[in-house]
């Protein structure tokens, strides 16, 4: 459940400073490095999701033990 309602709140995260380098970047590479560069992209995209999935998990069951705490 706490899965779920994490991948509601999370739209797709895109910064200009990322865009600004990459696209420069996958330009001046062949079609296998830029094969290769995306598989890389792709690895730490999973790493950080999962990442950032445990703690946004560690920090609503905080926030559940905090409110019954306060209940009580």
């Amino acid at each position: 459940m706490i899965d779920a309602m994490y991948n509601i709140r999370q739209g797709e995260i895109h910064s200009d400073e990322f865009s600004d380098v990459c696209i420069p970047l996958e330009n001046s590479l062949s079609e296998e490095q830029i094969d290769v560069f995306h598989k890389i992209l792709d690895c730490v995209s999973e790493t950080a999701a999962a990442k950032m999935r445990a703690a946004y998990k560690v920090g609503f069951k905080d926030g559940v033990a905090l409110m019954r705490e306060v209940q009580e």
